[in-house]
């Protein structure tokens, strides 16, 4: 018989156990990082902090805030609390908006983050006798890497193809007959295009049961697109570089976003400040590992925002459950007194029969005044019908409602829109 869950002892941990087992690391990992790193040590004692300060798990609030500056601050290994000899792999993020963050691991960490991916593929559904297509792209990006270790973990078969040439994507997906992609959901979207382009029709002529996505924001109404293109059924993944990579959260078949949280603590603040918030209530996470070796972070600030609750899933894992991410405070817009995120528009467009998932949005800011406009390509058979007008003015009205705001809206044709094969850019700066 089957097993339903990867690690039936961590997945179905009652709360209360697996509290008594956070608590029991974080002792563990504060005391670590304060005797084997010299910037915790400084920021403890100057936060007037020791590690026997952790009494409970609530104490952790007591730690100052770990950011992405203080991790840019000490590159590359400022962070690093064990001997460069005992690192065994290097990762680092794209350092698009400054140096970039790095990540490194011991054989412990490795070990430890093929079984936090194996559990995450599992609950997706991934057996041993699963084809892996790992589309994302091979390098320092943590994601590909941590796709190739979970699979090989469970046993199933890893086709290691990276991202772009898209159209060898395609014929190695038919050829080999791949049941499972792990890439950006708006690859796999630019994919099915191809694929249709190469005389193939994505539903029908392929394998693949199982998306696995992340490393992007996409919405629900994105997920039924792909669904439907592809006939599968769509997960999401979420991990950081600074924390592990991908395998810290992710979906099980009801949908619901697991935490690994036996690995990683997490807390919901108020953004603006600090302040710890109860499990319902919406801000911005933050991770704290608690077995990682070479480079822990303790009370990193993701600037995600998110729901944190602690509920048994109807899947029978007792694992917290994180809400999917609203979106960052740094993706956050403000247009004449209204917060706007990317996936509301998203949302909106893709709520427009016709209106394909190719879409980019504008922000122009003169002064302290910023506008946004969208442009957004039909589907090749809406394009051919006309009145993109009228098309136009329902994509128009679909956002007023969702957002109370006035956004222009422009109908571009088909193919005109750049296409990624990593993460789409979806707001174009003027």
């Amino acid at each position: 018989m089957e097993k339903k869950f990867w690690n039936p002892e961590v997945e179905t941990m009652s709360i209360s156990k697996l509290k008594e087992l956070q608590l029991k690391r974080l002792k563990k990992i504060v005391s670590y990082v304060y005797e084997n790193n010299s910037f915790y040590h400084k920021r403890f004692r100057e936060a007037g902090f020791k590690p026997e300060d952790i009494k409970k798990l609530e104490d952790i609030s007591k730690i100052p805030f770990l950011t992405k500056q203080d991790l840019r601050e000490y590159y590359p290994f400022g962070l690093v609390c064990v001997e460069m000899d005992d690192i065994v792999e290097i990762h680092a993020s794209s350092g698009t908006t400054g140096k970039p963050v790095v990540g490194l691991y011991t054989k412990n960490d490795l070990d430890i983050w093929a079984e936090v991916m194996a559990r995450s593929l599992w609950a997706n559904g991934l057996r041993r006798n699963d084809v892996l297509q790992n589309s994302y792209g091979y390098g320092l990006f943590t994601g590909a890497h941590g796709f190739e270790k979970g699979t090989q973990k469970i046993g199933a078969t890893v086709i290691p193809i990276s991202s772009g040439n898209t159209k060898r994507q395609i014929t190695v997906m038919k050829d080999f007959g791949s049941t499972a992609l792990a890439c950006t959901p708006s690859y796999s979207l630019y994919m099915a295009e191809v694929a249709e382009e190469m005389g193939f029709n994505p539903k029908e002529d392929f394998k693949l049961k199982i998306g696995c996505f992340g490393a992007e924001a996409w919405s629900e109404e994105m997920r039924k697109n792909i669904e439907d293109t592809w006939g599968i059924t769509a997960h999401e993944h979420y991990g950081l570089t600074e924390i592990i990579g991908p395998g810290v959260v992710s979906e099980c078949k009801e949908k619901k976003l697991h935490i690994n949280a036996d690995h990683f603590l997490a807390e919901i603040i108020d953004p603006e400040t600090g302040e710890t918030l109860e499990p319902g209530e919406e801000g911005e996470l933050v991770f704290t590992t608690l077995t990682k070796e070479a480079f822990p972070a303790i009370r990193f600030r993701t600037k995600d925002l998110a729901v944190y609750y602690e509920e048994k899933c109807e899947c029978g894992r007792t694992l917290p459950i994180q809400s999917r991410i609203k979106g960052r405070s740094d993706d956050m817009m403000k247009v004449k007194g209204v917060i706007v995120f990317p996936s509301q528009i998203e949302s909106a467009i893709l709520n427009i029969n016709g209106l394909s998932g190719n879409y980019q949005i504008i922000k122009t800011k003169k002064g302290s005044i910023t506008s946004l406009s969208v442009e957004v390509e039909p589907t090749e058979e809406r394009y051919k019908e006309g009145n993109l007008d009228d098309l136009a003015k329902k994509a128009e009205d679909e956002i007023y409602a969702i957002l109370n705001l006035h956004i222009p809206v422009k109908i571009v044709p088909p193919q005109s829109i750049p296409r990624s094969t990593g993460k789409a850019k979806r707001v174009v700066e003027k």
